[in-house]
């Protein structure tokens, strides 16, 4: 662009999460960046802004892009496009009548895009992250830190380039269908997924929720909820991110 100027389009919304909170903070890590100019959504309908932008972020969760709007994120991708997909981007969710979560294996295409499908997750708990792969910009020089969060429990698709990773043994939270993991394999929480000529920087961390974000299901939820966003590492690999996304 004339002057080094960067589009960045960023999506943001869906279900079951503080979106408020999320295109603040997101937007507070992108405003420093003079040669930034973000157009925010809170859907995948806005394909005239995509095929614009030089970059885009997503902070979603269980929102669903349309087949025409599946053809222009891909064909965002293939044409040499960055995708800096945060937390629940991944993630279709659906409640049974007996109060059951399924994930539905509904969007192939797009997941297979972005590497990974979002499973399910234990209750909210501490635990490490550990760095992979240490010679790699995006995470070169941090050390492991400890974050409460959700773990993302996800199914893979295709080779991915992992930079951030954690642990995990046991069952994950009550209510999930598919709920029963046992073996203790790396669980990526940072990674890179090619896709075309262009490329998928996904980071799981960052769940967030308010009090009134899982209406209907319950008028009032008991508490708020901000996990990694007070740790000094997660804004730290998220600004690397809006820098590695925005070629800056």
């Amino acid at each position: 662009m004339p002057g080094g100027r960067r589009n960045v389009h960023f999506v943001v919304g869906g279900r079951y999460h503080d979106f408020d909170f999320a295109r603040l903070e997101i937007l507070k890590l992108l405003h420093p960046y003079e040669a930034l100019r973000v157009s925010v959504s809170g859907d995948y309908r806005d394909t005239e802004a995509l095929a614009r932008a030089d970059a885009l972020i997503t902070y979603t969760c269980d929102l669903r892009p349309t087949e025409a709007e599946q053809d222009a994120l891909l064909g965002y991708l293939e044409r040499g496009g960055r995708w800096f997909a945060l937390h629940g981007t991944n993630s279709l969710i659906e409640f049974t009548a007996d109060g059951h979560v399924t994930t539905p294996r509904a969007l192939p295409r797009l997941m297979r895009a972005l590497g990974s499908q979002f499973v399910a997750h234990p209750p909210l708990m501490e635990y490490e992250v550990r760095i992979t792969d240490p010679a790699h910009p995006l995470v070169q020089g941090l050390k492991p830190f400890t974050v409460n969060d959700e773990l993302y429990l996800s199914e893979f698709h295709g080779e991915s380039r992992v930079l951030l990773h954690t642990h995990f043994n046991g069952k994950a939270q009550r209510g999930f269908i598919e709920r029963e993991y046992f073996s203790d394999e790396p669980r990526p929480v940072l990674y890179l997924h090619a896709h075309g000529r262009g490329e998928v920087l996904y980071f799981t961390l960052g769940h967030c929720r308010g009090r009134y974000d899982m209406q209907p299901l319950m008028e009032e939820y008991p508490t708020v909820e901000r996990c990694s966003w007070g740790s000094p590492q997660y804004r730290e690999v998220l600004d690397r991110g809006i820098r590695w996304v925005a070629g800056l």
